[in-house]
């Protein structure tokens, strides 16, 4: 399987967060609709469910043209939160979506962990598909 590898490997960099999302999604319509949680998502929704997974696709296809494919695969992935935070924040601010104190105050400790977590997935789960498109 030698055509498309770029695709391949968007593809492969794109399933994880989609996936992790459906379930992500659901936690948030089930807590606003059901338990009338007063957290209006409607406005932030688009960042994460276009702009994460299309990055994360986009990501995987840079790490085989970049040089840092020398480097382990988890620690290209543990760099996109430093991308995706800070547009994160941005996205909030531009469309005045309220970011609880909890999240604010729980930032420090939070993004370590988050960075950890992006390293494991990266190694782990988007690793696993990029072997089974083979663009590993």
């Amino acid at each position: 399987m030698s055509t498309h590898r770029f695709i391949r490997a968007y593809m492969a960099g794109s399933i994880v967060p989609t996936a992790f999302l459906l379930v992500v999604m659901t936690a948030f319509t089930l807590a606003r609709y059901a338990y009338h949680v007063p957290l209006p998502i409607e406005r932030i929704v688009v960042f994460p469910m276009a702009v994460v997974p299309n990055m994360w696709g986009l990501w995987n296809a840079l790490y085989l043209v970049s040089p840092a494919r020398r480097l382990a695969l988890g620690l290209h992935g543990a760099v996109l939160p430093f991308i995706l935070a800070p547009a994160g924040f941005l996205v909030a601010q531009f469309v005045n979506f309220p970011i609880p104190a909890v999240m604010v105050d729980g930032f420090p400790f939070g993004f370590p962990v988050v960075v950890i977590v992006y390293y494991l997935a990266w190694k782990y789960l988007v690793g696993f598909f990029n072997e089974i498109v083979d663009v590993s």
